[in-house]
């Protein structure tokens, strides 16, 4: 089988392991910076070109796209699908799971426990948007953050106020959200593949940080999950339309609630806290899902 890797940073991790283990299973598996790439988007002929040559055809695309270059990211994986190339996640599934509200409002619409989660426009309904979100603390988060950064705990109602004011005034969009406290700073990543969940780790936030990035100095160990977290899960990744994907849920008082879906989960803190062959799985579901044009919206929506 014949595999491209759309991502800009060819060293990192992720990316290194997915190439060993598709060339470990027999295949090749070529690394294309997705900002290098230009098409010709002609009638029955889309064309991909890639430092001055057209790329050839593919049975798999991995679609690693950094939330920075999503838009041009997806333009270039659209180009894949056109051709028939079956990709890992689809490109109208990445782009649900990057939106933050629409990722919320597809989750709720499916019944997936969620932490109480408020939006508004006009500034002027902070007061109201404090009380839907059950008053402080509060969780203000951007639609546009990534990896933690954008994200703001605030402690009194006078302060989330505050906080609101100064987003909405300089024109970025929030939302607002009920603070876990039960949680300790500590969230569930359940990676799913295939619709199943194939590992699970507990991240822990650096002291002092009630965010539990990986990224941001946390921490990992592998956790047991419940079924109704790995049912969850399952049902999140489904709502998405990812094939893989990292679930981030909180243990709260009510049940499991999800945080978000990640479409380009990282493989390290995985891999490292549950011992286990993740990239290996990923390459043998594309094994015995690349079919040529099986893609669902075929870069449609």
């Amino acid at each position: 089988m014949k595999i491209a890797l759309l991502s800009q940073n060819h060293t990192l991790y992720s990316h290194v392991r997915l190439k060993e283990a598709a060339e470990a299973r027999g295949h090749t598996l070529d690394m294309i910076k997705t900002l290098r790439c230009y098409m010709n988007i002609a009638s029955h002929r889309p064309e991909i070109y890639y430092n001055d040559e057209k790329l050839p055809k593919y049975d798999a695309v991995i679609p690693r796209i950094g939330a920075s270059v999503t838009f041009y990211g997806t333009a270039v994986l659209r180009q894949f699908e056109m051709q028939g190339v079956y990709p890992l996640n689809e490109s109208v599934a990445i782009l649900r799971s990057r939106d933050k509200l629409r990722s919320l409002q597809l989750l709720a619409r499916d019944g997936i426990g969620l932490p109480v989660t408020a939006f508004a426009y006009d500034p002027k309904q902070t007061d109201e948007l404090l009380q839907l979100a059950g008053g402080a603390p509060l969780v203000i988060k951007l639609l546009e953050g990534t990896q933690g950064i954008g994200v703001v705990l605030a402690d009194t109602n006078r302060s989330a106020k505050s906080i609101i004011e100064a987003f909405r005034g300089a024109n970025v969009n929030i939302l607002v959200q009920e603070f876990i406290k039960e949680a300790g700073g500590t969230d569930i990543r359940a990676f799913v593949v295939g619709g199943k969940v194939v590992a699970a780790m507990k991240r822990t936030g650096a002291e002092g940080d009630f965010r539990s990035n990986l990224h941001r100095g946390g921490s990992a160990e592998i956790v047991r999950l419940t079924p109704e977290e790995r049912s969850t899960a399952v049902r999140a990744a489904k709502s998405m339309g990812l094939n893989v994907c990292g679930v981030d849920m909180l243990r709260s008082n009510h049940g499991s609630v999800v945080m978000e879906v990640n479409s380009s989960p990282g493989l390290e803190g995985i891999e490292t806290a549950t011992g286990k062959d993740i990239a290996g799985m990923i390459i043998k579901f594309l094994e015995t899902h690349a079919v040529s044009g099986k893609t669902k919206t075929r870069g449609k929506g």
